[in-house]
Order: C-alpha cells, then structure tokens, then sequence
C-alpha cells in the first residue's frame, strides 16, 4: 500500500474524479476526508470506501466558504491528527450561463471564480500550516486544459482554471525546501457527471472520440493513478509539475 497511514483530503470527493482519487487513496491505505457540497454525495463515497475495507470521513464542504474550509481542516485533524495530502478538486462549470466575455453575468463570473480558483487557494492556506509543521506533505490541483489555451465560450471557467495553474507554481516554488510538493494534473475530455448533460446526446459524445487517440472519453479512475502516484513519497522530487492525462489528446 502506497499511501498507508497518510491522510488525504479530496476535495469534491462525492462523484467523479474526486470520488475516483477518494476510493483509490483508500485502497492504497490512507484515511481520507471527502470533502463535498453534497451531502448524498458525499455520505455515499464515504460508504463506499468503508465497503471496500477502508477508512473515511464526510466533511460538508463548500470550498468558497472560507468557514466551510476551516471546519474541513479541523475534522480531518481531529479525525486523524495529521493532513498528508490535499487533492484541491471541487469545481464548477456553469452551464447555462458560461460564455463569451462581455456576455457574462457577474454572477457566474463571481461563482466559478470563487469556486474554482479561490477554493483551491484556501483550501491550501489552511492546510499547507499543518504540513509546515510535519515537513513534508503533497498538494495536487486539478486543472484543465481550458487554462492552458484559449477555448471559446469558457471565459469565466477558462480563466480560473489559468489561475489554478498560476497559483501551483507560486506554491510549488515557495514550499518545496519545506518538503511540501505541488503539482497539477490536467485531465482530457471526461465522462463525468460535469460533463453528463453535453454527454448525454450521443452525438456530443461521437464529436469528441475521435479526437482522442485512446479511442475514449476519459473516466475518474483515469486520473487516479496519476494522483497517487504524485502522493506518494516516490514523487517527492517532482515540484511544480503538470501532468496531462487525456488520452493522448494532445497529439492531434
């Protein structure tokens, strides 16, 4: 077990790739915090995890409360003493409501922004205190490929998800002589349940596959490995990095 006795938090652990990062922790031995908004959700990953043999515990998060966070981090401490891992993974893509530029609503402007970028930076400040005193810890972001290059009507998500990338860099150059290492894994187009209003036309599904040189939408255990493996003490030395996991999909 490569994570034995580690405690992770995973944020956006009730469904898709945070469940999928949540189940596999589990498996490799960690004691991992679900963090979600939903409750049904939430409960549900924690019951799955303890049916395979695993230990967890729900933490009713909304990561863009900043209260919400701080009660997060105190259960998992009073939980299990320690935070070794932080998966920052709770996000959203507001649809209706994402567009062009000029056509967005400050509200979903506000939403995504503090949902997708400022939850991932306070998620960390509260953590990162916690690993500062154990000298060592893993932090790992979930990105998207909407923050690396220009995708039409994505401004709000595409612009929070380019700040996620900024924002791992910024923590990964500051605290790696902490023993803290940061990094980011950019999933490809995934069958998750974000995506499942696009995906449920079978024809949205047939436009994207054959872009894909794996010959398939991308699913929550695809991720997984990649986040335990960046979890583990093999990965010590890798700080700063970013991670594709798409398929392939790049090469096209």
């Amino acid at each position: 077990m490569r994570l034995k006795d580690k405690v992770a938090i995973v944020t956006g652990g009730g469904a898709g790739i945070g469940e999928a990062i949540a189940l596999k922790y589990a498996q490799e031995g960690a004691r991992v915090v679900v963090a979600e908004i939903n409750p049904e959700r939430g409960k549900s990953s924690v019951q799955a995890i303890r049916k395979q043999g695993g230990e967890a515990v729900f933490a009713p998060t909304d990561v863009s409360s900043e209260d919400q966070v701080k009660a997060m981090v105190k259960t998992a401490v009073e939980q299990y003493g320690r935070i070794d891992i932080l998966v920052n993974n709770a996000a959203i893509l507001l649809t209706p409501g994402e567009t062009r530029a000029h056509e967005i609503t400050n509200e979903v402007w506000d939403r995504t922004i503090n949902t997708n970028l400022r939850g991932y930076w306070l998620c960390s400040k509260y953590v990162i205190p916690y690993m500062l005193a154990q000298g060592k810890g893993s932090i790992i972001l979930i990105a998207s490929r909407t923050g690396m290059r220009g995708f039409t009507g994505l401004a709000a998500y595409s612009a929070s998800k380019g700040g996620v990338f900024a924002l791992m860099r910024s923590m990964a150059a500051d605290y790696a002589r902490n023993g803290i290492h940061v990094n980011a894994i950019v999933p490809g187009t995934m069958d998750t349940p974000m995506n499942a209003a696009e995906f449920s036309d079978p024809e949205a599904r047939n436009k994207y596959i054959p872009r894909i040189p794996a010959g398939r939408l991308g699913i929550g255990s695809d991720i997984a490995g990649m986040a335990t493996f960046l979890a583990t003490d093999e990965a010590f030395f890798c700080i700063g990095g970013v991670y594709l996991v798409d398929g392939g999909a790049d090469l096209g």
